[in-house]
């Protein structure tokens, strides 16, 4: 195979089938991003990069794209061709094979499948014009080859979120005739799916590998890596730390592979149901609005009640109508046993309540700004005198609050992007919790974040936050809602219809609850 750029950048060593990484290294300025990566992935196999955030897996897979340029002296081999990390380009990775799938689409959700299918392989056609009924069987036949069974005229938006993603990878191999040239990448797939469309999604993925496709699996979902993969890669500091093979694969490996403590131990460090207070901090009886039909619900000072349910259940909603962004139509709402009324966001941060929403990128922080200014933004009157902001009393709180909150930042100064997606929430959560709220409203806290950001922010949750606020806490994860929660209630069409206490809580009997149990009438 000749990749773009010409053959004779490429030096044909190896006649080993699969795909290879040897010695790759990236050095930014003072940060040491891969310190020397090898591993091999194996035809036909499942292959999962396991790490913490700002471990290097995000460069990693950057450097193979060919969007970032690795230090002098790596190579990457896929079957029977080397070529050096210096050379790479997206257009040479393409020509490898290399495929990627990212966790935030570049799909057109207005669009139907064919046509996002077209926009990855050109439009049938001739003389300007596109020939719909060759371009619609055309997608109908990259459809059934890649097993997803939805129909090329469907609208993107009307499919589910795993459906989506498997157009997103069938729109990435649809110019692979076989299945053994190449490697399909997928950085974070499940991210943002629940537990039943993200074994939807490992189920398809398995069947690919068998099928005799080799595929490169980033994920932070530990019993994912143990249900789909073949062998797992485990990054920390930009070295490869361990590999674990099929028959190690399980969460108490993984875990201490990661953090360095056994599975058992992080969840003791969370078993002990806290201080839980008399006092009520949030009373809500029978509040209605939009999704919202009829909830009544109350949380104690120092209690983490859990909330499950099914995406459109009316999670989110419960959250931001609590949070003023919606209007309840009925019902009340007491803070301490006063009854309130928001009619904005602004009344409800005034009376005490702070939300991090699920979408940290584009709801809960402010790429263009700094790590220190995202930290400040909503306490900027306390850094204001006589019409002067005072930056050096905002960069010592700052950096008190980078040791409270085991922050990892080299410079306090530089752009939030700049850090992993678990240090962008510890900065959100810094952000809400400096006020010290009477309610603290969490959406998905630790989607996308590894194991070890997820038990500071635990630690965080149950250590401090309980010391001063009630908090309720909405996640799609079951083992995190048994695991931090003092309580958990499950919403469906907008009402509870089962409450689990702490000695009930079981993932199993809470996924029984969402995914089967039917709504009240």
């Amino acid at each position: 195979m000749e990749p773009a750029g010409g053959a004779e950048s490429v030096a044909v060593g190896s006649t080993s089938d699969g795909f290879s990484v040897q010695a790759i290294a990236k050095t930014y300025p003072g940060t040491r991003a891969l310190g020397g990566v090898s591993f091999e992935v194996s035809p036909g196999t499942v292959h999962a990069l396991v790490g913490g955030n700002g471990s290097g897996k995000s460069t990693l897979i950057k450097v193979l794209a060919g969007v970032v340029s690795a230090d002098p002296g790596g190579t990457i081999r896929v079957r029977h061709t080397h070529v050096s990390t210096e050379q790479m380009s997206p257009g040479l990775a393409h020509a490898l094979g290399l495929r990627f799938v990212h966790q935030h689409s570049t799909a057109f959700a207005d669009c139907s499948v064919a046509e996002n299918l077209a926009l990855g392989s050109g439009f049938a056609g001739s003389s300007g014009h596109i020939d719909w009924a060759e371009q619609r069987r055309h997608a109908a036949e990259v459809l059934e080859r890649f097993h997803v069974d939805v129909h090329p005229d469907t609208p993107l938006y009307r499919l589910g979120p795993a459906s989506q993603t498997m157009v997103a990878i069938a729109r990435a191999l649809q110019d692979q005739e076989d299945a053994s040239h190449g490697i399909l990448i997928l950085d974070e797939p499940t991210a943002t799916l629940a537990a039943a469309e993200s074994e939807l999604l490992l189920r398809t993925l398995r069947r690919y590998a068998d099928d005799g496709r080799s595929i490169l699996f980033v994920s932070h979902r530990l019993r994912e890596i143990e249900m789909v993969a073949d062998r797992a890669t485990v990054f920390r500091d930009g070295l490869v730390r361990t590999q674990l093979e099929r028959a190690d694969l399980n969460e108490e490996n993984l875990v201490e592979a990661l953090v360095g403590r056994r599975a058992t131990e992080v969840a003791r460090s969370f078993a002990d149901a806290g201080n839980i207070e008399e006092r009520v901090v949030l009373s809500v009886s029978d509040m209605r609005g939009g999704p919202i039909a009829g909830v009544t619900l109350n949380v104690r000072r120092g209690e983490v009640v859990g909330v499950a349910g099914r995406q459109g259940s009316g999670r989110t909603s419960l959250l931001e109508m609590l949070f003023g962004r919606h209007k309840p139509e009925s019902g009340s709402i007491a803070l301490d046993g006063e009854r309130v009324t928001f009619r904005s966001p602004s009344d409800a941060i005034r009376e005490g309540i702070s939300y991090v929403p699920a979408d940290r990128a584009s709801s809960a922080s402010f790429a263009g700004l700094s790590i220190v200014e995202n930290y400040s933004i909503a306490r900027l009157r306390h850094y204001w005198r006589r019409l002067v902001l005072r930056p050096s009393a905002e960069l010592a709180d700052a950096e008190s609050a980078r040791a409270r909150y085991r922050l990892k930042a080299s410079r306090l100064r530089d752009p939030i992007s700049t850090l992993s997606g678990g240090n962008q929430q510890k900065v959100i959560l810094a952000r809400w919790l400096e006020s010290r709220p009477r309610l603290v409203l969490l959406d998905e806290p630790t989607q996308g974040i590894d194991v070890g950001a997820r038990a500071d922010i635990y630690a965080l949750v149950r250590g401090d936050v309980t010391q001063f606020a009630g908090v309720l806490l909405v996640s799609s994860d079951f083992e995190e809602l048994c695991l931090v929660c003092d309580r958990v209630v499950v919403l469906e069409q907008g009402k509870i219809t089962a409450e689990f206490n702490r000695d009930q809580l079981d993932p199993e009997a809470l996924e029984r609850a969402v995914l089967m149990q039917e709504a009240t009438p």
